[in-house]
């Protein structure tokens, strides 16, 4: 389902298109609306727009699915910024691993994670400790210490590298459960399969699935999770990576500034001109004085409503 979401005032796109599940917009028994935050990304160490949803019970990644070019009518209005966004549920320990890794480094004691969990920069992190899954889940990724009622924890390497393991795991036989097609098994940008699934050892399927949760963790954890996966280290990129960084559409995270509105800088930077043929060298050359241009010889074109 598509919804919008309102920018500042006296601001030419006001509006964008985005996809998200029923639950992401709900607000069962919570008086707070869904909204747009701006957390550091755990892999970046930069901004970037999440979402929490009601409650701050659930927390969602927002990435761009983008071409060049394209924009949405909506309503009555035309829409410069043609991406789609995609909002989809994420595991909250990926954002607050980057604060107990830290804690773990500087401190090495045990601390309530309130007290690990904070950021000048980043406020709204804090509201990463309401999501369901964070508190109970934090073991996975900390040891824990109970006096009285109240918990304290730790950042645990080693428990993190088994927490990340069962995701590799996880991602694997989701690959095989749904027939997707990874290493030598995948040709060119189509993605075409031309290898049954039983074909494919079961290196390339760790090396993909370690290539997606990559994506959520620094690369730091991602090398050691390689190393604890026991893979050795490529030399260079193979088949076995996930689409993602081969394909030419981005679903990277979107950046966000302060009013959340900024999206990737690099989707707007004008591309240099392709270098001319020979023909056209030479055509540039004639003394076009007192020509019609081609243009002249024509009615204008009506342009297409939808990309």
């Amino acid at each position: 389902m598509a919804t919008k979401k309102k920018r500042a005032p006296n601001v030419n796109n006001d509006s964008w298109v985005v996809v998200a599940a029923d639950s992401a917009i709900d607000t069962p028994k919570h008086d707070s609306d869904p909204a747009f935050v701006r957390l550091r990304n755990p892999t970046t160490d930069a901004a970037s727009l999440y979402m929490l949803s009601s409650g701050d019970v659930q927390l969602f990644e927002v990435k761009a699915f983008e071409e060049d070019f394209h924009s949405w009518f909506v309503g009555q209005t035309v829409q410069r910024d043609g991406r789609l966004l995609f909002v989809t549920p994420m595991d909250p320990l990926y954002l607050m691993l980057p604060y107990l890794i830290k804690s773990g480094k500087e401190q090495g004691k045990f601390q309530p994670v309130a007290h690990v969990v904070m950021d000048e920069e980043f406020p709204a992190c804090t509201r990463l400790l309401s999501c369901k899954r964070s508190l109970a889940s934090l073991h996975h990724i900390a040891e824990e210490k109970e006096v009285g009622s109240l918990k304290f924890h730790r950042y645990s390497q080693e428990k993190t590298m088994i927490w990340l393991k069962k995701k590799v795991e996880r991602t694997v036989i989701a690959l095989k459960k749904r027939n997707i097609s990874v290493g030598e098994g995948v040709k060119s940008s189509t993605y075409v399969r031309v290898k049954s699934v039983s074909d494919h050892p079961e290196e390339d399927y760790l090396r993909y699935a370690h290539g997606l949760i990559s994506e959520y963790v620094s690369e730091d954890l991602s090398k050691a999770l390689l190393s604890h996966l026991q893979l050795p280290e490529l030399t260079s990129p193979k088949e076995t990576e996930p689409p993602s960084k081969k394909r030419k559409l981005s679903d990277k995270p979107v950046e966000a500034e302060e009013d959340y509105t900024k999206f990737n800088s690099t989707d707007f930077v004008r591309k240099p001109p392709k270098k001319m043929t020979t023909a056209q060298k030479n055509l540039a050359k004639v003394d076009k004085t007192g020509m019609k241009t081609m243009s002249s010889f024509f009615s204008p074109k009506v342009k297409a409503e939808k990309k």
